[in-house]
C-alpha cells in the first residue's frame, strides 16, 4: 500500500495520490488516464477522480500498480476493482492486472478459447486473479514473449499444469520450460496460434499472432500517443537494433489487427492502417542510431 509519508508533491489534492516509489511503468495512466499523468518520469494524480466511473477505474489501478505506489484516504471497498481483472478488452481477450513488479509493470493478458486459455506473459500470482482465471477455464499454455516478462510463471505453471513457450536464446532451456522454440522461423502452434521469433529487444524475443488479428508483442512493438503511431524502444533495446529491424520488417508478411504488448500502448487499427503505420515505424527505426 502506499505510503502517504512518501505522497508526491506534483499530486492534485485529494484522496487518491501516488507516492515516491512510483517506477513510471505508465499502467496508471492507461486505467485511469482521467486522473493520472506523467509528470517525468514518475506518475501522479492529475485530476482526483468526480464521478463513480473515474474512482472505480482509479481504484483498478491501485491494484494494477506492481509497486502499491497509489493509495487513496478514501475507506471505500475494493473489491468491485480487484474483481474487475482480468478485465475484458474486446470478444474473448482480457488484460490481467496484477502487473508484478519483476517484470516491470509489464501488462499480462489471458486468451479464452474453447482449445484451451493462452496467458500471455505472466501477471503478479494473487489469489483473486487466480480465483477469477480457473472459472474462466484455467489456463493450458503460457506464452512468454521474452526472458523480462516472465514473472511468476512458475507458479501459475504448477496451479493449473500449464504448458509454458519460450524461446531458446532467452534461456528457456535453463528455466526447465516445456516448449521451446529455435531459430527465427515462426512456429504454428495450432489453427489459431502462430510465434514469431522477434530478435531484437532481447536475443529471444518473439510475438504471438491468435486468429490472424491480435498480435501480442511483448516489448518489441507498441503504440506511442505522442507521435500516434507504431514504435519500438530504442532506450530499451537490449540486444540488438538492427536485428530488431529486421524482425520488424518480416512481421510485414503477417495481417494483424490489434497490437497488445507488454509496455507501451494497445493499439486496434483496420488491417491496411496497421501495416500503414508498421511500415512506417520501419523506416523510421532505421534513422534512429
Amino acid at each position: 500500500m502506499a505510503n502517504p509519508k512518501l505522497r508526491l508533491a506534483e499530486n492534485a489534492a485529494g484522496s487518491f495520490f501516488v507516492d515516491s516509489t512510483c517506477i513510471d511503468c505508465d499502467t496508471c495512466r492507461q486505467l485511469a488516464p482521467k486522473t493520472f499523468r506523467d509528470h517525468g518520469g514518475q506518475s501522479s494524480v492529475l485530476h482526483q477522480p468526480q464521478d463513480a466511473e473515474e474512482k472505480r477505474r482509479a481504484r483498478m489501478a491501485i491494484v494494477a500498480c506492481p509497486t502499491g505506489s497509489i493509495g487513496s484516504a478514501e475507506k471505500a471497498d475494493a473489491r468491485n476493482a480487484v474483481d474487475a481483472f482480468p478485465f475484458q478488452l474486446t470478444e474473448n481477450i482480457y488484460y490481467c492486472g496484477f502487473n508484478s513488479e519483476k517484470s516491470f509493470g509489464a501488462w499480462s493478458y489471458l486468451i479464452v478459447r474453447a482449445g484451451g486459455n493462452i496467458l500471455v506473459d505472466s501477471p503478479r500470482f494473487s489469489a483473486p486473479l487466480v480465483k477469477k482465471i480457473e472459472a474462466l477455464g484455467g489456463v493450458s499454455q503460457m506464452f512468454l514473449s521474452h526472458r523480462d516478462d516472465i514473472a511468476d510463471h512458475q507458479r501459475f505453471a504448477e496451479k493449473f499444469g500449464a504448458k509454458r513457450i519460450m524461446h531458446a536464446d532467452d534461456g528457456a532451456k535453463g528455466l526447465g520450460l516445456e516448449n521451446i522454440i529455435e531459430g527465427e522461423t515462426a512456429v504454428r502452434i495450432d489453427d489459431e496460434l502462430i510465434i514469431i521469433p522477434v530478435a531484437g529487444h532481447t536475443r529471444g524475443s518473439q510475438v504471438l499472432l491468435y486468429k490472424n488479428r491480435f498480435l501480442f508483442t511483448g516489448d518489441h512493438l507498441a503504440w506511442s500517443p505522442k507521435r500516434e503511431t507504431l514504435i519500438a524502444f530504442r532506450r530499451a533495446c537490449w540486444y540488438s537494433w538492427i536485428e530488431q529491424i529486421r524482425s520488424m520488417e518480416r512481421l510485414a508478411d503477417y495481417d494483424f489487427e490489434w497490437v497488445l504488448p507488454g509496455h507501451g500502448r494497445i493499439a486496434s487499427l483496420p488491417r491496411t492502417e496497421m501495416r500503414r503505420h508498421l511500415v512506417g515505424c520501419v523506416e523510421w527505426m532505421k534513422q534512429v542510431n
